[in-house]
Order: structure tokens, then sequence, then C-alpha cells
């Protein structure tokens, strides 16, 4: 398990590759890159805030709850923090396991929880101003199947 909370970028075709050689008894790997969409009126830049020990701690606690769920080998989370522009990585998840259907929903729960609960605080900076990105319903709605 490889939890990581950087504002350096990273290489998620790199990162997906290393994980993938390390898998020898996995006959399924999946993963998500998520990456930072403009918003109108034109993002200039998402700002990410948290807590350093805290959001690390968060993560790695549903990385575990993950790994005990399913018939997982391995997980990777990398979430990126600072000021991304849009176009650029903002997270990963990758899951390996011996068949894939494990895989992909150890992969949704993750990516479910990094969006909702994941300590973390956006902000959008654009022409017309600053705001914090509110919590949407249809996220909060994913967790509910969980």
């Amino acid at each position: 398990m490889d939890i990581r909370v950087q504002d350096s970028d990273f290489d998620a075709g790199g990162e997906l590759n290393s994980f993938t050689a390390r898998q020898t008894n996995a006959g399924a790997v999946v993963s998500f890159t998520g990456i930072v969409r403009d918003v109108e009126p034109g993002l200039s830049v998402m700002e990410i805030e948290h807590y350093p020990g805290m959001t690390e701690a968060a993560i790695t606690k549903i990385a575990e709850e993950a790994m005990s769920r399913w018939a997982l080998s391995d997980c990777l989370v990398i979430h990126r923090f600072g000021n991304l522009k849009p176009g650029e990585d903002i997270m990963m998840v990758a899951t390996a396991s011996a068949h894939r259907a494990d895989a992909f929903a150890a992969a949704d729960f993750l990516m479910d929880y990094l969006k909702s609960r994941a300590p973390f605080w956006k902000k959008e900076h654009t022409a017309d101003g600053t705001d914090w990105v509110a919590a949407k319903d249809e996220d909060e709605a994913a967790l509910k199947r969980w």
C-alpha cells in the first residue's frame, strides 16, 4: 500500500507501470487519474489545502478498509495539494487484485471517498473571483452505496 499527499506533479503512466510491475499475484490492475477541469468563466488555479499528517492518516485508514473489504494485493493513492491549473493531474488511484471485480470496486470506493471525505479544501480562482468548492449532493449520494 502506497499513500502519497504531495505538492509535486506525478507521471500517471510511469506510476501505473511501476505499480503494475510490482504485482506478481494479481490478475487485474485498475487505475483512475483525476484531472483538474476548467470551470466557467475560466479557472486560473485550483488551490488545494490540507493538514499534513491528518490527511495522510485519513487516506491510509480508508485504503486499509478497501484492502480488507476486497481481496486486494496492493493499492496506490496519490493526491496533490497546492495550486493546480486546468489539465493537471490532481489524484490517482490504482488497485490490484486476483480478479477484476474486486479491483474495480475498491478503486471506485477509494475515488468516492477521496471526492467526498478526504480532508482537502479546494478553492477555485476564476475571472469572477475566488470561491471555496462546496460539497455536491451527487458525491454524497455516491457514498451511500458503500
